[in-house]
């Protein structure tokens, strides 16, 4: 994982869209065991507070669950979650379409990307 550390994010919140990126893109399987907190501090040598505040954000999302003693997991997406998380992502992409369409982005490059995103599994 790597950081940008000019970005304007936060570092916490940097991490846990890099988390979320990767459980979405599949290269996290459902109950998969994330890098303790500790692991993941050391690799990119920030407070370990930084990870555990990322990971507690995707916990409370439903993105990742805890085990006592054992660490994070990866959350299987359950029926009401999954159905909750794809209207706000429905209204998220619907805003930065309306975005697009006002910045002179045309139809065809908004297709394109679609189907690039959906040709790519």
């Amino acid at each position: 994982m790597e950081l940008n550390y000019g970005d304007h994010r936060p570092i916490y919140e940097q991490i846990k869209e890099k988390t979320k990126e990767y459980i979405i893109n599949g290269a996290m399987a459902e109950h998969e065991r994330l890098p303790s907190v500790r692991e993941v501090a050391g690799q990119l040598a920030i407070n370990p507070n930084t990870i555990q505040r990322a990971y507690k954000e995707l916990e409370s999302e439903g993105y990742i669950y805890s085990q006592k003693a054992k660490g994070y997991f990866v959350a299987p997406m359950k029926k009401g979650i999954q159905a909750i998380k794809r209207e706000e992502a429905m209204q998220s992409l619907e805003v930065t379409l309306k975005e697009l369409k006002y910045l002179g982005e045309d139809k065809e490059s908004i297709d394109s990307l679609v189907s690039r995103v959906y040709d790519d599994k």
